[in-house]
């Protein structure tokens, strides 16, 4: 049944309450009504499938104009909940610096200093759209999920994790050359989002960076934008790369990484814990530093799940940082998989894919407001060990509970069945 928004709960009206500024009144309403209608929302997320959850008098078109014309800003929204992220994580950051603090040993001279990291995981997602014709910015991307070409839209964003918290980035829409060129519109590659992200990334203060990407980012552009930030870099590296390698003669030459793991012999690897949600898995790896060819000096990461015949499981990593072992290392790049965890809420919990949007515009400000969901799931995350569908599922059930309440007010205060189904917004006007 289809709830009022004054329903809300009381975390999620106190979330919603932080971007008045964002919106107009009427656009604020039109927000508010978006998030508890994918909270509440157990269909696909399109406007008329939010709009049926929510006993509010709006019409489709409104919706429609709040999401494609009316004038708001996404990249302001984004801005409050990293700035709500960032004031969260001060406390939480200056107690572990401390708590580094307490256990260096006791040695003469100056205690070394304490680094916390944050960690920024870049990538994107197609959102297929096999029926969208008519929609702006679609093209035609490879699904890594249906292992094939797709038509959709493409998906840019980053998830910033900070202790063990998350925080989404301001989503973007990556639009192939040929679409830019029909369009009139500037072209910019996922190189240049990438870049662009790294060079305005704001962290939470007293912390160092550390970028984490796939092969398709690992680049000389990006190490190079990170460097300028003083941010590390570490990611996936094609098994087509050039390393340089040192003879036992001393002699230097050009090897690809994939000849280079050919050479290795069974001793030369050795036995880590890839972190997972189940425990952690072993793997093989073997560590070594050297340079690769357009990259620059890199701790170069090779893991395999069986070292006598690697076969298709051996991958290739490489790192900007040189004082890390196989481990550590490895703890580091398995962080990477925060993003994924991203894409899959933003897709299954939220429906971030499901709308049915014609502008760019549009697309992009229902990625901003999903992400911004996520944003909120991931607050109250940080004060439970419940995951976000727990989460979302227990702001289901108290709104249920003050729709109940809702309901015991109107009766008790001599309203009919007929005035309160009215108030519901469920009569045919």
């Amino acid at each position: 049944m289809p709830k009022p928004i004054v329903c809300l709960s009381d975390a999620l009206r106190q979330f919603a309450e932080a971007f008045r500024s964002c919106f107009s009144p009427r656009q604020w309403k039109y927000f508010v009504i978006v998030l508890m209608g994918l909270m509440e929302c157990e269909e696909r997320k399109t406007m008329t499938g939010m709009i049926r959850v929510v006993s509010e008098r709006i019409s489709l078109s409104g919706m429609s104009r709040f999401l494609n014309k009316w004038r708001w800003d996404p990249l302001a929204v984004a801005r409050i909940w990293l700035k709500r992220f960032r004031e969260r994580m001060e406390a939480p950051v200056q107690a572990e610096h401390d708590r580094l603090h307490k256990g260096q040993p006791k040695k003469p001279g100056r205690p070394k200093q304490t680094v916390v990291t944050g960690y920024l995981a870049l990538d994107d997602s197609v959102h297929t759209k096999p029926k969208g014709r008519k929609m702006e910015g679609l093209g035609r991307h490879y699904s890594n999920s249906e292992k094939r070409v797709v038509s959709g839209h493409c998906l840019f964003t980053g998830v910033y994790v900070l202790l063990g918290q998350r925080c989404p980035l301001v989503p973007k829409l990556y639009r192939q050359k040929r679409d830019c060129e029909a369009t009139d519109t500037p072209f910019r590659s996922k190189i240049d989002l990438a870049v662009e992200e790294i060079e305005q990334f704001e962290p939470v203060a007293d912390t160092h960076t550390h970028v984490l990407i796939d092969s398709w980012y690992h680049c000389r552009r990006v190490r190079r934008a990170a460097r300028k930030r003083g941010f590390s870099v570490s990611g996936a590296l094609k098994s087509n790369r050039w390393m340089r390698q040192t003879q036992p003669d001393g002699e230097r030459e050009w090897v690809q990484l994939s000849a280079y793991a050919d050479q290795l012999k069974e001793q030369d690897w050795k036995v880590v814990t890839w972190p997972s949600a189940e425990g952690g898995q072993p793997v093989y790896a073997h560590l070594v530093h050297t340079w690769v060819r357009k990259l620059g000096p890199t701790t170069l990461l090779i893991t395999c799940h069986d070292p006598v015949d690697p076969g298709k499981s051996i991958r290739y990593w490489g790192s900007t940082q040189s004082d890390l072992d196989a481990q550590a290392l490895v703890n580091i790049l398995a962080i990477r998989w925060e993003i994924e965890t991203f894409f899959e809420y933003d897709k299954d919990l939220l429906g971030s894919d499901h709308y049915q949007l014609m502008s760019a515009q549009g697309v992009l400000r229902f990625w901003a407001l999903t992400a911004c969901m996520i944003a909120f799931l991931e607050e109250q995350r940080a004060a439970s060990s419940q995951t976000c569908g727990d989460i979302r599922r227990t702001i289901q059930n108290e709104h249920h509970t003050n729709f109940l309440h809702w309901l015991f007010i109107q009766f008790a205060s001599g309203q009919s069945v007929e005035q309160v189904r009215l108030q519901l917004a469920l009569c045919d006007s």
